[in-house]
């Protein structure tokens, strides 16, 4: 396990683990998050391994732009777009529906990750760098104490500026909104 720090070189080495397969706690604009390139089934699972979670749990996506979601097959309109045209960059995660499948999806509010996000392809998939049932880590070292051990790298960018998790809303097709959890959002 590696801990580098949120910088070029940093960028580079958690980039790298990521398109390698490997799982890396990176800084977020809310909490840490524990990170798996999706391209990578055993990384994800290593995430769920890592966390403790439930497989019937997903894990959401965060994403470099709306731009990059589309990519994923997944267009934003309606409430969705207008969702994510007030909260993105932001601490919102927007779960919605392509027609065959759904999936969250969040832009963080914190450029560094997203330029890795974007490094590695626009999306990866994330969740809080934390134990199942524990509080979410706002500084590397707490990451590193709960899951980081477990981790290839830790990519140490001081304390997340958020602090709280972000508010999780799902979108249905025909514009009704449900929040699934209320975090730093209002909605």
């Amino acid at each position: 396990m590696e801990i580098v720090s949120c910088d070029s070189a940093g960028l580079d080495a958690a980039s790298r683990t990521l398109l390698e397969g490997g799982v890396a706690v990176i800084p977020t604009d809310t909490v840490y998050g524990l990170a798996a390139h999706p391209d990578f089934p055993e990384a994800v699972e290593r995430l769920y391994t890592i966390k403790g979670r439930s497989e019937k749990k997903p894990i959401a996506f965060l994403a470099s732009s709306v731009e990059a979601v589309e990519r994923r097959g997944f267009n934003l309109s309606g409430r969705a777009a207008e969702l994510a045209k007030r909260h993105w960059p932001g601490a919102l995660t927007l779960v919605v529906s392509n027609g065959e499948s759904t999936e969250g999806f969040r832009v963080p509010d914190f450029a560094w990750t997203r330029e890795l996000i974007e490094k590695c392809g626009g999306a990866l998939k994330v969740t809080s760098a934390n134990l199942s049932g524990s509080q979410a880590a706002v500084e590397a070292a707490e990451a590193l104490r709960s899951v980081g051990l477990s981790a290839d790298i830790v990519v140490d960018g001081g304390v997340s500026p958020g602090g709280v998790a972000s508010t999780v809303v799902a979108v249905s097709v025909g514009g009704d909104l449900e929040i699934l959890r209320q975090g730093a959002v209002q909605c």
